[in-house]
């Protein structure tokens, strides 16, 4: 019995092939609809900094990690760095209902939104980089010569399309 089913798995995974390449059956590559420059931004929320200095530095490359799994070296397009900010209402001014000041109950918390450039796959599904889709609320790890930060993916773009894949 078990020489019939191995002499059975081969004669099935030739018939998937064939018919894989007659066109019947289509693959995951067959998807990819292009290739492009994709754009995509990763808030860091609460970083703890002593130092009042932005460690993610625009026009350099930074490591990623998606999904604890590591990615490669991206270029930083831009990079924000604002310290904790709290809104309080003004009480002063009626018409004016609301002011944002530094909260000094969190001196050393900065939140920093850092743009990055990636070449990704484009399906129908989204942009695909490093074999994961990239959309809002993904989780990456930011990694550099002095830092080590986790954020989310808060926006993607697609720049450009370079044809078909």
């Amino acid at each position: 019995w078990i020489d019939a089913a191995i002499i059975f798995a081969i004669l099935l995974a030739l018939v998937v092939g064939i018919f894989t390449i007659k066109h019947f059956r289509e693959t995951a590559g067959k998807r990819v609809e292009s290739t492009s420059k994709v754009v995509f931004q990763v808030y860091i929320r609460g970083a703890s900094l002593t130092s009042n200095q932005n460690p993610i530095v625009a026009g350099e490359e930074t490591f990623i990690t998606i999904r604890n799994v590591p990615y490669t070296n991206l270029k930083v397009i831009d990079s924000q760095f604002d310290t904790k900010k709290v809104v309080i209402p003004d009480l002063k001014n009626k018409d004016k209902d609301i002011m944002i000041a530094t909260d000094f109950g969190q001196l050393f918390m900065y939140d920093i939104l850092v743009t990055l450039e990636d070449t990704a796959k484009i399906t129908p599904d989204g942009a695909v980089a490093g074999g994961n889709k990239i959309k809002i609320g993904l989780p990456i790890t930011l990694e550099g010569q002095s830092y080590k930060l986790n954020g989310i993916v808060s926006n993607i773009g697609i720049m450009d399309k370079k044809g078909d894949e």
